[in-house]
């Protein structure tokens, strides 16, 4: 697969964002979103190396802790973005933003960001997941949904992404600290000594 063509200009941007950073001309693939109950069309977002772009350029800022961090580390990482629009306003785009490198990747993968842009400002609508992104064609107030990998749908909620996949019960979870601790407790103490 070869990296999508770079654009040296902000004006150039535009077209950009529905053809060569979003696809490269691979056919949208067919996911199933978690909760759906039918397969969606999802378009993946394929992240590539674009140097010298606006877009690199900001998306440098945006990791500029992250990349500060691994140079102090004697680490490089690869900045690799994309972009689309994720938004019904007219004008805002999503930035897409992956640092690669061994330090920075785990045995997850690497971890994406994105950033939305209204007007002239950039807020953090998703942090830090790892697995492949697509966006799905449905939408919740007025954001497109994400599927993270193949069976994690994320919906906007008026102001991030939340994520829809069920999360362990709590109960369950209370039960299990509380016998974990309680083995440590009979481990830790010496022998003849009571409880507290």
């Amino acid at each position: 697969m070869q990296p999508a063509r770079c654009f040296p200009t902000l004006a150039a941007l535009f077209p950009l964002l529905s053809t060569a950073l979003l696809s490269t001309g691979q056919a949208a693939t067919r996911h199933h979103a978690h909760g759906a109950g039918s397969a969606s069309r999802a378009q993946p977002v394929i992240l590539a190396e674009h140097p010298g772009t606006e877009l690199d350029a900001r998306a440098r800022d945006l990791s500029a802790d992250d990349l500060a961090d691994a140079k102090a580390h004697h680490d490089m990482p690869t900045v690799l973005i994309a972009s689309a629009p994720l938004s019904a306003t007219r004008g805002d785009i999503a930035l897409f933003v992956q640092l690669q490198s061994a330090r920075l990747c785990g045995s997850a993968g690497c971890s994406t960001s994105v950033y939305l842009r209204h007007d002239t400002q950039w807020k953090t609508v998703l942090d830090s997941v790892s697995g492949r992104i697509s966006i799905l064609p449905t939408s919740h107030k007025g954001m497109r949904d994400l599927l993270i990998s193949d069976n994690d749908k994320w919906i906007w909620n008026g102001s991030s992404y939340q994520d829809t996949m069920p999360a362990a019960p709590i109960g369950d979870l209370r039960q299990s600290i509380e016998a974990h601790q309680k083995r440590n407790d009979t481990n830790d103490r010496k022998p003849g000594q009571k409880p507290d």
